[in-house]
Order: C-alpha cells, then sequence, then structure tokens
C-alpha cells in the first residue's frame, strides 16, 4: 500500500534534508570564502600589457612608475591602476578626406571637408589640399598627464601649420614643385610644436597626397593652365630658333673673319716678297744700271706683249701712227 503524506509532512522532510547536508558541507565554507577572496585578489593585482605597449601604473591617481609588455603585478582594490598605452603603433590622421573601408581598393567617405582642406596661397589663389599624418607615441606619461586631448592637438596643429605654409607659396609652387618642400617642413615644424606643449607625441611624417583646385574653378583654372602651357611651348620654340640662328650666324662672322685674315696674311706677305725684290733689284741696278736697265725692259715687254691684241711698230720720228706690219696673225704687213 503507498504511503501517502500531507505537504506539511513533505516541507518538514525537506528541510531536514537540508539542515543535514548544511552540517556535512559547513565546514568548508572558510575555505570557499578564502579561496573567492583569493581570486579576487588574483584578478586585481595581475595584469598583462602587450607586446606594443607600455604600461603606466598610477596608485592613488598618481604615477609611479612604467612596466614594460608581460605579466606585473599591482596593488588590488582600486589602489593601482594601469593604463596600457600603444607606443610601437603609427596612427594616421586623414585631412580633407576620410577613408570608409581601407583595403586593396580603399572606400573613401563621400561627403567633403571643404573646412579643413582649403587653403589660401600667396598668390590669392584657392587650392584643396588634402594629407596625411603618421604618428605614435614616444613618452606614455606625458600623453596621459600633459595634455587632455592628443589627437585634437595634432590635428588642429597640423592644420594651422599646413594653412601657413601654403600661404607663403604660390599656387604653382604648391600644386607641383614645392609640394615635397611643404610636406617636409610641415614635418619639422608640426614636431616642433608638439615637443613644446610636451605631448609625447612623435610625428613620423608629413604627406601631401592631393593637391588641385577647388571644383567649381576647375575650368578657370585648366584653361588658365593651356594658356601657360601655350607660352611655354612658344617660347621654347624662339629659343630653339635661337639656339640655331646664333650659331650659325657666329660660324659664318668666323668664316668671314678667317677669309679676311687669311686675304691680309696674303697681301701682306706679297707686300713684303715685292719689297724685298724691288730691293734686290735696286742692289743689281746700282751694280750694273744699263744692264739691269735692258732686262727690266725686255721682262716687261715679254709680259705685255703676249697680252696685246694689235701690234705696231712706231718710228720716234714720225708724227703719226703707221701701221707697218701685221704681227697679231698670220704674219705679213697690214
Amino acid at each position: 500500500m503507498e504511503d501517502f503524506r500531507s505537504p506539511d509532512d513533505l516541507f518538514k522532510s525537506e528541510a531536514e534534508k537540508i539542515k543535514k547536508v548544511g552540517k556535512e558541507y559547513g565546514k568548508f565554507a572558510p575555505l570557499a570564502i578564502l579561496v573567492l577572496v583569493g581570486v579576487m585578489l588574483f584578478q586585481g593585482a595581475v595584469y598583462s600589457i602587450g607586446p606594443d605597449e607600455v604600461g603606466v601604473v598610477q596608485r592613488f591617481g598618481k604615477f609611479v612608475r612604467s612596466t614594460e609588455p608581460g605579466l606585473h603585478v599591482k596593488l588590488p582594490f582600486g589602489i593601482d591602476k594601469v593604463t596600457p598605452v600603444k607606443v610601437k603603433k603609427i596612427f594616421k590622421e586623414e585631412f580633407g578626406f576620410r577613408t570608409a573601408t581601407a583595403g586593396v581598393r580603399s572606400v573613401y567617405a563621400t561627403r567633403n571637408f571643404n573646412d579643413e582642406s582649403l587653403m589660401l596661397t600667396g598668390d590669392m589663389n584657392i587650392l584643396d589640399v588634402r594629407w596625411i599624418v603618421q604618428f605614435r607615441v614616444n613618452d606614455p606619461v606625458k600623453l596621459l598627464f600633459e595634455t587632455k586631448n592628443p589627437v585634437g592637438n595634432v590635428r588642429d596643429l597640423s592644420e594651422v601649420i599646413m594653412r601657413r605654409l601654403c600661404g607663403d607659396y604660390t599656387v604653382d609652387e604648391t600644386l607641383t614643385t614645392k609640394r615635397e618642400e611643404i610636406a617636409a617642413k610641415a614635418q619639422l615644424e608640426l614636431q616642433k610644436l608638439l615637443d613644446k606643449y610636451e605631448t609625447g607625441i612623435s610625428v613620423v611624417t608629413v604627406k601631401l597626397l592631393d593637391v588641385n583646385p577647388p571644383e567649381k574653378v576647375k575650368p578657370a583654372f585648366n584653361e588658365v593652365n593651356e594658356a601657360k602651357q601655350e607660352r611655354e611651348r612658344m617660347i621654347n620654340e624662339a629659343w630653339e630658333a635661337f639656339n640655331k640662328a646664333v650659331p650659325r650666324a657666329k660660324g659664318e662672322a668666323l668664316r668671314t673673319v678667317s677669309i679676311a685674315e687669311g686675304y691680309r696674311l696674303e697681301k701682306v706677305n706679297s707686300s713684303k716678297g715685292e719689297a724685298e725684290r724691288f730691293l734686290a733689284t735696286w742692289e743689281e741696278y746700282k751694280k750694273a744700271p744699263e744692264i739691269t736697265k735692258k732686262r727690266l725692259y725686255l721682262e716687261t715687254m715679254s709680259r705685255v706683249l703676249p697680252k696685246a691684241k694689235n701690234k705696231f711698230i712706231v718710228d720716234p720720228q714720225q708724227s703719226s701712227i703707221l701701221q707697218m706690219l701685221k704681227l697679231d696673225g698670220e704674219g705679213g704687213a697690214q
């Protein structure tokens, strides 16, 4: 026959069982409490610093030490507070654009950032300048205690420096030849200001990614560039013609000078020869005047007669010309 009991009997029975179990395991309660406290102490006293981090330990809010990567022990219950700071990671801030998704083909935010990218150049032109600043933490203590908003400081200082530098150059220099120089100067000046304000940040690089005129003035800007290129082309063509004409003219001048110099030397040498020949003849004439006179006469006639077309023999006593002989042709008298 089944044993039927009332609900009160059932509750009393279960209560007795619980009391019995409590008496059996109650002696382990202090140990369990100690174990629980030990786990809490262990969790609060042991901490880990990553391989690219430095731990900054504060005791009641005051800095006491820095710890290197690995496991370390601190005072629990909020006495010591540890803040890990990544000191090997390179951080990047973008100006004039934002990267929505990075990858092989990065996706950029569609809205514009003209409030930080539009710059006024030294010749009063407007440019859309987009650049990046890469930096890392070189002093975690200064980063945590000397500045309230380090990233905001980097952004504000970078923008101020870039605006000032763009104002020191013309639009053509900023677009082409001086981009690297502007970036290098911006990096140096940004580092000086960050060091002055003790931010604990080291600038890795400042790089101009894109420099263009604003969209609204691009057509006019392109027309100006085309006109400048046309002017440069015409100047280059003029220099090319100049470089061809000038050497040719110099060559002609040198040739003319050389011809004149040769002619001068020829005339001088000929004159010297004639003078020497005359002096030699004069010396011979002084020695034998009659013989020399006849020789000169005969030499002169031997040169003159072959060139004469008509030849005449004239009597010194005759008052008029009388042709006596035909000597220039087949012979015989005329």
